[in-house]
């Protein structure tokens, strides 16, 4: 079996498909990359939620699966719409890197506890939201572009810190620049953050290509995870632009624990739930979530955020 795996072209995406393949490799199937740019990656003078929050990083990659240029494309799990369209299908993702976000300076002595006033870049609205909640004392840039264009930009003095996923910063090897570890609790991720997922075309979905790649590539424990955190933001209708919050974790060997909620932009309100069932339940996990969520209040926050957006 030889795989053509599409991506983006940026180090990381590439460095997140030479990691697929490594284990596509070890199972015995030869790949190729085929680097394909997307509309996130071309516009950068636009805030995401201008340029559209559904398909950003991942359009151009789905229509080549669709016109079978490639087998399957290699995302990151975050950038994933919560709802694909009918003709696709994720087949796997990949077990997950710890979720944090994380504070990344030249300067070791910046924390989001300290007290003083700077600058962080980041093109999050979750992320400003969050900021704006938790710290308000802190002034936030836009920053988009890739990582090392972010550090670039930090580098000449555009902004003091910038706040980022540790996983893309762990696998670029810039662990030396993280000052903070953000909590969890506070500072919980975006849906499906931390995981590289697989996604083919629904007329490959029972392939025996497709089944080979599930088999080497999947993480189960991972895989329940993300379908849970997945319903709760196919609920919201929420994508990118939307600053919504996910994590779901293992509370012990037969039960998943999901906490997210929901942030207006300028923090002032900020709703959070947690719910819990079985790995099978991990969807129905999601929806209630959501559902929980939506009633105290989110239904309308939302319509608040889409019309500011």
């Amino acid at each position: 079996m030889h795989i053509r795996i599409g991506t983006r072209s940026s180090r990381l995406a590439v460095w997140q498909a030479e990691h697929i393949q490594a284990l596509l490799e070890k199972g015995g199937l030869t790949s190729e990359l085929v680097l394909i740019e997307t509309k996130g990656d071309l516009v950068l003078d636009r805030s995401l939620s201008k340029i559209g929050s559904k398909g950003v990083f991942t359009q151009e990659l789905e229509d080549q699966l669709r016109t079978g240029a490639i087998d399957i494309a290699v995302h990151s799990a975050k950038d994933l719409p919560s709802n694909l369209p009918a003709d696709l299908h994720i087949i796997a993702f990949t077990e997950r890197e710890p979720a944090n976000d994380v504070l990344v300076s030249r300067n070791k002595s910046l924390s989001l506890q300290g007290g003083e006033s700077f600058r962080i870049g980041t093109s999050s609205t979750r992320r400003v939201a969050m900021l704006k909640h938790y710290c308000p004392h802190l002034a936030t840039v836009d920053m988009r572009g890739n990582l090392q264009t972010r550090i670039r930009k930090l580098d000449e003095g555009h902004c003091d810190a910038l706040l980022l996923a540790y996983a893309g910063v762990h696998r670029m090897g810039y662990d030396d620049l993280i000052v903070e570890r953000l909590p969890l609790d506070e500072f919980t991720p975006a849906v499906a953050q931390g995981s590289i997922a697989i996604e083919v075309a629904k007329d490959a979905l029972k392939s025996e290509v497709a089944e080979a790649i599930t088999r080497l590539v999947n993480h189960a424990p991972t895989e329940a995870c993300l379908r849970a955190e997945r319903a709760f933001l196919a609920r919201l209708e929420g994508g990118c632009s939307i600053p919504s919050f996910a994590l779901a974790q293992w509370t012990d060997s037969e039960t998943i624990g999901l906490t997210g909620g929901l942030v207006s932009l300028d923090g002032s309100q900020l709703l959070r739930e947690t719910f819990s069932g079985s790995a099978e339940e991990s969807p129905l996990v999601g929806h209630s979530l959501a559902e929980a969520i939506l009633a105290r209040g989110g239904d309308t926050l939302l319509l608040e955020i889409r019309a500011q957006l």
